[in-house]
C-alpha cells in the first residue's frame, strides 16, 4: 500500500495528489456554497451530493497544477494560460452536465460576452486570478499541511483518512445518481416536468433559476 502512495505521477507522489484533490474539492464546495448562500439569502448547498465535496474543483486544481507547473514564477503567462485552461474545462463540464444531468448549475446569460450561458469573460478573468492564487500561495500551503499532518499523526493515518473521505464521497454520489435514475423511471409516464427539481430540493442548483429558465438554457446548449 505504501508503494502506491509514494509512486510519482508527473513529478508528484500520489499521497500529495490525492490529499490536494480532497482539500481543493472541499474548499471549492465551501467557497461556492458561501457565495451562493449570500446570493440566495439562505443556506445553499452547491454540491451534487449531500456532503461538502465538489470534485470539479479538485480535478480542476490538480490537473491545472500539473499542466501549468512549468510556468511557475512566470505570472503573466500563468495568468493567461490558467484563464484559458479553466474556461475550456468549465465549458466541457457544462456540456457534460447538460447531457448527463439535464441541468446546468450556473447561468452566465446575464453576463456580457457569454457563450450560451456556460462561459463568459468575467469568469475567464477570475479563473486567471485563481491560477495565480493556487500557484503563488495555496498549493504550497496545502503541501505543507499534508506534510505536517503526516509527521504529526503518521502518513498511514492520513492515508486512511483520505481513503475514508473518498469512499464517503463516492457512496454519496452513487446514491444521488441512483436517486436520479429512480425518479426518472417513476415519472416515465407522468406529464413532462423537470426531474432535477425534486432531486435537488434544498441542495442549491434549483435555486439558481426556475424550471422554465433551466429548460431554456438546456435547449440552447443542446442546439
Amino acid at each position: 500500500m505504501d508503494a502506491i502512495w509514494t509512486k510519482e505521477l508527473f513529478g508528484t507522489d500520489v499521497y500529495h495528489l490525492v490529499g490536494a484533490f480532497i482539500i481543493y474539492s472541499m474548499l471549492g464546495w465551501l467557497v461556492e456554497s458561501i457565495y451562493m448562500s449570500i446570493c440566495n439569502k439562505k443556506i445553499t448547498n452547491r454540491g451534487f451530493g449531500r456532503g461538502p465535496f465538489c470534485p470539479i474543483y479538485g480535478f480542476g486544481a490538480v490537473f491545472g497544477y500539473l499542466i501549468l507547473r512549468p510556468l511557475t514564477g512566470q505570472y503573466v503567462k500563468l495568468y493567461f494560460a490558467g484563464a484559458i485552461l479553466a474556461t475550456v474545462f468549465e465549458f466541457l463540464v457544462g456540456k457534460l452536465m447538460i447531457r448527463v444531468l439535464g441541468s446546468l448549475w450556473w447561468d452566465y446569460n446575464d453576463k456580457p460576452l457569454n457563450y450560451k450561458g456556460i462561459i463568459c469573460l468575467e469568469s475567464t478573468l477570475a479563473w486567471g486570478c485563481y491560477a495565480l492564487i493556487v500557484f503563488g500561495f495555496l498549493n504550497r500551503k496545502i503541501v505543507n499541511t499534508l506534510d505536517l499532518e503526516g509527521d504529526r499523526f503518521g502518513d498511514t493515518a492520513v492515508q486512511r483518512v483520505c481513503i475514508f473521505v473518498l469512499l464517503m464521497a463516492v457512496m454519496d454520489y452513487l446514491y444521488r445518481f441512483y436517486d436520479l435514475y429512480r425518479k426518472r423511471h417513476e415519472k416515465e409516464e407522468a406529464p413532462a416536468e423537470s426531474d432535477m427539481e425534486e432531486l435537488f430540493v434544498n441542495d442549491g442548483p434549483e435555486e439558481l433559476f426556475a424550471d422554465e429558465k433551466r429548460k431554456e438554457i438546456g435547449q440552447r446548449v443542446s442546439d
